[in-house]
């Protein structure tokens, strides 16, 4: 495994799920990568300070496109989180990596650092937190992979939850982790999976809300009772989200095409309601309408990106 893809690990004393936390899948989102780096050091002072302190399982955080957060941007020739596709991962997985394109190569990459890591603990279950952030305010939401068991990890994140997100994004990292487990001595692996999304890339309060996530993600796959690494972040979180809807499902995605121009009008928050028919964005073909009522999500505020908006409705 490459050195600098390792942000870190944890091992607790007791046998527990592999909990797997990924920053940076989006090279220009640096908070999770910071907020994995905080949670391993508290992680670290907590078992030195507090002799009562038990973990059980093992946490490692991985860097997910090491060569675009090298270079502070999204991505470099492909959406990192749009390629992982059954036959692509296929096709990356056994190329030469010289011959792989920059994205490409990363999946291989990738794909060998979780077997590896499932290969060394042999864990029962393997529990994957996929961090971003978004180009638009107001972005704080968890992403469950499916709507059991992940949905279930997704709600004690103490954010709202979205539904049908993954499954309506091509190529999703998460989607392809738990609809195609990784086998250890030919066994299929059980994966659960949630991306969560800890606010706008440059606010410095998406750190801590991304560790709140961890800590609680960590919680909820039993590697630490509830009552353990108590911290502040937690509290701001449950603030934060308590005025959004507790579960909303996707209605609507606008996918973006090679040579569209698409630009979003200025002003749009995550989560702010829309009305049928207003005006949301331009592009080469003229006014993007607003197809229904709801909220807006993801609206795109950066150069890169293959999805100009969401549209979600709430339902609790």
């Amino acid at each position: 495994m490459q050195a600098e893809r390792r942000i870190g690990e944890y091992t607790g004393k007791s046998r527990g799920a592999l909990v797997l936390l990924i920053g940076a899948l989006h090279g220009n989102e640096t908070s999770g990568p910071e907020a994995i780096q905080a949670v391993l050091e508290r992680l670290q002072k907590e078992a030195l300070l507090n002799p009562e302190f038990e973990f059980k399982g093992r946490i490692v955080g991985l860097i997910g496109n090491l060569q675009a957060y090298q270079g502070g941007v999204r991505f470099l020739e492909q959406d990192l989180n749009r390629i992982w596709t059954p036959e692509d991962v296929e096709q990356y997985t056994h190329s030469n990596p010289d011959n792989l394109q920059a994205e490409a190569r990363e999946v291989a990459e990738l794909c060998a650092c979780i077997r590896q890591e499932l290969q060394e603990y042999q864990p029962e279950a393997l529990v994957v937190l996929d961090l971003h952030t978004t180009s638009a305010d107001g972005g704080v939401f968890s992403i469950p992979a499916d709507q059991s068991s992940s949905l279930r990890l997704a709600k004690n994140l103490k954010a709202p939850v979205i539904l049908g997100l993954v499954e309506g994004i091509q190529g999703a990292f998460l989607r392809y982790l738990t609809e195609h487990p990784f086998k250890v001595n030919k066994h299929p692996q059980y994966t659960l999976g949630v991306a969560f999304e800890s606010g706008q890339h440059e606010d410095p309060a998406s750190v801590s809300r991304a560790i709140a996530a961890i800590l609680s993600c960590l919680r909820a796959a039993g590697c630490m009772l509830p009552d353990a690494v108590q911290n502040q972040h937690e509290a701001l979180l449950g603030l934060y989200s308590r005025q959004m809807p507790d579960v909303a499902r996707l209605r609507y995605v606008h996918r973006i095409h090679t040579g569209d121009r698409f630009n979003m009008r200025p002003g749009y928050r995550n989560f702010q309601a829309i009305r049928a028919q207003e005006h949301l964005a331009d592009d080469r073909n003229g006014p993007i309408y607003a197809p229904m009522d709801g909220f807006i999500l993801m609206p795109l505020y950066q150069k890169k990106g293959s999805d100009g908006f969401f549209i979600v409705e709430a339902l609790e």
